[in-house]
C-alpha cells in the first residue's frame, strides 16, 4: 500500500516577483496523483505560491488524501546553529524564528538584513555571506565567503557531505546558492504547519503519521533523468518538478519509498535530502522503472 496519495514537488525561489510570463529561477510546482503527473504550475512569487499551497493542501485533506510535499531547500542548518539562535534544540524553532523576523513582499524582502543581524550575534564574521545588491551593504554580511572568520558552526550539514555538488545554506547569493531560499522558505513552511495544526508533519523531525508530510528534495539527484526527459522548449525548473513528482509517486506505488524516508533519521536535527543514498533507485523511478 502506498504511503501517500498525492505528491507535490516545488522548486522554490528566494528572489522577488518573477513576472507574469513563466521563466526560469522562479517558483514551479507539479502534482502527481492517481498515476498521472500533471502539467507543472508557474507561481510568480511566494505570496502566490503560499496561497496555492494552502488551497491545494486544504483540498487534499478535505478529500481524505495523504500528501507528500517536497521543497528544494534545506529544512535545517548545520549542527549547533538552531540552539545558538533560538535557545532550543528543536529545529522547528528555527522555522518559527524566521517566520517571526522575515518581512516579505513580491517586490522585496529583508533576508539580507536578517542574515546580517544573525551574524552580529556571534563572534567574528559570518556564518552567512553573499550580498546580491551591488550598491547596498549590510554591516555584518560579507560579500565573499573567504571574508568570514566565524567558526562556530560546520560549513555543511552531514547530508550535504554526501550529496556532492550541493551548496551550503550559509551562501545567500551567486550561481547555485540556496541560502536565500532557506530563509525565505522556512517561514512559509512554518505557517503551513500552524495553519494545518496537527495535520502536517515535517520530515525528518516528526513522525509521518499525519495527513501531510513536508520533505526536503534536491532535483539534482536525478539530473540525468531530467536532461533526458526535458521536452522541447520546457523550462528546466518545470521539468525538474515534473520528473521528480512522477519518480516519487512511482517509488511509493511500488512500496519502495519507505527506505528513503527511514534514511532521514540520520538528519534528526539538521534535516535530510530525500533520496540521498538511494540515487540509483530514484533515477530508475524517474525513467519509469522501479526496483524495490
Amino acid at each position: 500500500m502506498s504511503l501517500f496519495d498525492t505528491y507535490i514537488m516545488v522548486d522554490w525561489s528566494g528572489g522577488n516577483d518573477a513576472g507574469p510570463t513563466p521563466r526560469k529561477d522562479a517558483i514551479w510546482a507539479c502534482i502527481a496523483r492517481g498515476g498521472v503527473t500533471e502539467t507543472p504550475v508557474y507561481l510568480r512569487n511566494r505570496e502566490v505560491a503560499e496561497t496555492w499551497l494552502t488551497e491545494m493542501i486544504a483540498d487534499e485533506i478535505g478529500a481524505g488524501r495523504r500528501v507528500c510535499a517536497g521543497f528544494d531547500f534545506p529544512f535545517g542548518y548545520p549542527r549547533g546553529f538552531g540552539a545558538a539562535l533560538t535557545g532550543s534544540n528543536d529545529p522547528l524553532a528555527v522555522w518559527d524564528w524566521f517566520a517571526d523576523h522575515i518581512e516579505d513582499a513580491p517586490e522585496g524582502n529583508n533576508r539580507c538584513q536578517v542574515a546580517s543581524d544573525i551574524n552580529a550575534l556571534f563572534e567574528g564574521v559570518g556564518p552567512f555571506w553573499g550580498n546580491p545588491y551591488p550598491t547596498r551593504d549590510f554591516a555584518h554580511l560579507p560579500r565573499k565567503g573567504l571574508a568570514r572568520s566565524n567558526r562556530d558552526f560546520p560549513e555543511k550539514r552531514a547530508v550535504e557531505e554526501l550529496a556532492k555538488g550541493s551548496f551550503t545554506c550559509w551562501q545567500l547569493s551567486g550561481a547555485g546558492a540556496v541560502g536565500s531560499q532557506v530563509i525565505m522558505g522556512l517561514p512559509v513552511l512554518a505557517r503551513l504547519r500552524h495553519r494545518f495544526s496537527g495535520q502536517v508533519a515535517a520530515w525528518p523531525f516528526e513522525v509521518l503519521d499525519r495527513s501531510v508530510a513536508l520533505v526536503e528534495i534536491w532535483p539534482s539527484l536525478i539530473a540525468g533523468a531530467v536532461a533526458r526527459d526535458m521536452r522541447a522548449d520546457e523550462i528546466k525548473d518545470a521539468a525538474q518538478v515534473r520528473v521528480l513528482a512522477g519518480a516519487v509517486a512511482r517509488l511509493d506505488a511500488e512500496g519502495a519509498l519507505e527506505p528513503l524516508l527511514r534514511a532521514g533519521t540520520a538528519g534528526d536535527r539538521e534535516g535530510w535530502i530525500l533520496g540521498v543514498g538511494f540515487e540509483a533507485q530514484l533515477e530508475q523511478a524517474a525513467t519509469g522503472e522501479v526496483y524495490a
